[in-house]
C-alpha cells in the first residue's frame, strides 16, 4: 500500500512511496563575529586595488559570519594554527546547529541512528561528529558517516545519502551536519583571482538537518511537516577536476574556481533538470519551489537561466548568499531552513539542487 503525500492536482504519475524518509527538523548556528562586506575585505587580504573593491561591493554579499573575530586573521600563522582554530570552532557550532536541528524535529539525541557529516574547510581526525558525540548525547552505537571533499555539493550529497539511508532502515533517525569555515582557508599572500573571489564571497556557519524514515515518525511532528525526500540524482562530468576545488599545499588550501562554473551550469543544468524530472512524469512547470546552493551572482543567475525560471524563484538563494555569503555545504540547507520557515502548500513538489567539485551537480525531488 502506497503512502500518497500529494494533492489530486499533482501529476498522478509521481506517488510518494512508503519508504520515502521525512525532514522532520533544521537549524544554522553562526558565530557572533558578524561583519559587513568591507570590513571583511580590509582585513582577511593585503589586496587593495580599486577594481578588488568595486567586485566586493557588487558580489551580492552584504554581510558573513567569521570563524575568529576578524582582527585576528592577519596573525594566524600557517596551515596548522589555521586548523586548530576550525576544529574548536567547527565543534561548537556542530554541537549548536545538532541540538537545535533535533529540538526542531522533537527528538533527543539518544534517538539518532546516524549522523552524515559533511565539511571540506578543515582536517579532522577523529572527526567532527566524533568530537560532538558524548558532548551531545548521541548514543555509542550510532553508525558515523564522514564525507570529505565534496565542497559546496555537499549539502545536497549529503541530504542525498541520509535519504539512501533511511530507505534502507526505514524505522531510523538520522541527521546530517554541515560545518564550513571558509575564512580559515584564505591565505593573505595568494591575489589569484580564486582567492579574491573567494575573499569576497564565502562565509562561515554550520547547519543541520534531521529525517525520518517512514516507519519512524517523529514524536510532536509540527502541524507544517517537512517534505518526503521522493528523489535524488548525482551526475559526474568526465574530465572536469580541474574547475573546482583546492589545491594542498603545506600552507593549507588554496581555491581553484575555474570561470567555467557558471558555464557548467549554462551547459548541463537545464538537460539534468529535465531528465531528472521527465524519470518521474514531471516536468519544470510541476516545480513550485527551487531551494538552490547560492554559488554567487553569477552562478545564480546561470541557474534562473538554465532553467527557465523567474527570478523570484531564488529569492532565499539570494537572501541567503547576503547575509551569510557562501558557506560552501551548510549554504543550501541554510535556503533549505529559509524555504522551511514559510512552507510551500501541501502538494507541492521542489527541486533541490547544488553543484560542487568534479565538477558534479545533486539534485533532490522534494514533496510535501
Amino acid at each position: 500500500m502506497t503512502d500518497t503525500v500529494f494533492s489530486q492536482s499533482v501529476n498522478p504519475v509521481v506517488l510518494a512511496q512508503r519508504g520515502d524518509p521525512r525532514i522532520a527538523g533544521t537549524a544554522t548556528a553562526f558565530t557572533p563575529h558578524r561583519y559587513d562586506q568591507d570590513e571583511v575585505a580590509q582585513h582577511l587580504t593585503d589586496f587593495a586595488e580599486p577594481g578588488f573593491a568595486r567586485f566586493a561591493r557588487t558580489s551580492g554579499v552584504e554581510y558573513r559570519n567569521l570563524a575568529l573575530p576578524v582582527e585576528r586573521y592577519p596573525s594566524l600563522e600557517g596551515f596548522t594554527e589555521a586548523n586548530a582554530a576550525y576544529l574548536e570552532v567547527a565543534v561548537d557550532l556542530g554541537e549548536q546547529a545538532l541540538l537545535s536541528a533535533l529540538d526542531a524535529a522533537h527528538l533527543h539525541p539518544d534517538e539518532v541512528d546516524a549522523i552524515v557529516t559533511v565539511s571540506s574547510t578543515g582536517v579532522a581526525v577523529p572527526t567532527i561528529d566524533a568530537r560532538i558525540a558524548s558532548r551531545v548525547g548521541l548514543r555509542p552505537d550510532v553508525k558515523r558517516i564522514p564525507l570529505f571533499g565534496l565542497g559546496c555539493v555537499a549539502g545536497a550529497a549529503g541530504l542525498a545519502r541520509v535519504h539512501d539511508y533511511l530507505r534502507g532502515y526505514p524505522q531510523d533517525v538520522a541527521v546530517l551536519l554541515s560545518v564550513e569555515l571558509c575564512s580559515l582557508t584564505l591565505q593573505r599572500d595568494d591575489t589569484s583571482i580564486p582567492a579574491l573571489i573567494g575573499v569576497c564571497l564565502f562565509g562561515d556557519g554550520a547547519a543541520a538537518v534531521v529525517a525520518t524514515g517512514c516507519d519512524r515518525p517523529p514524536a510532536g511532528l509540527p502541524l507544517h511537516a517537512g517534505p518526503r525526500v521522493l528523489a535524488t540524482r548525482s551526475r559526474l562530468f568526465a574530465d572536469t577536476i580541474d574547475v573546482m576545488g583546492w589545491n594542498v599545499s603545506s600552507s593549507g588550501f588554496q581555491l581553484v574556481m575555474s570561470r567555467d562554473v557558471p558555464r557548467m551550469a549554462d551547459d548541463y543544468l537545464g538537460d539534468e533538470v529535465d531528465s531528472f524530472l521527465s524519470d518521474r512524469g514531471l516536468s519544470r512547470s510541476d516545480i513550485s519551489t527551487w531551494v538552490c546552493h547560492p554559488g554567487g551572482p553569477k552562478v545564480l543567475e546561470a541557474i534562473t537561466n538554465a532553467v527557465g525560471m523567474p527570478d523570484a524563484a531564488l529569492r532565499h538563494s539570494w537572501e541567503s548568499m547576503r547575509d551569510h555569503g557562501n558557506i560552501s555545504s551548510a549554504s543550501v540547507l541554510d535556503v533549505l531552513d529559509r524555504t522551511l520557515a514559510t512552507a510551500p502548500a501541501p502538494g507541492s513538489l521542489g527541486l533541490m539542487l547544488a553543484m560542487g567539485p568534479g565538477f558534479s551537480f545533486e539534485l533532490l525531488l522534494l514533496g510535501w
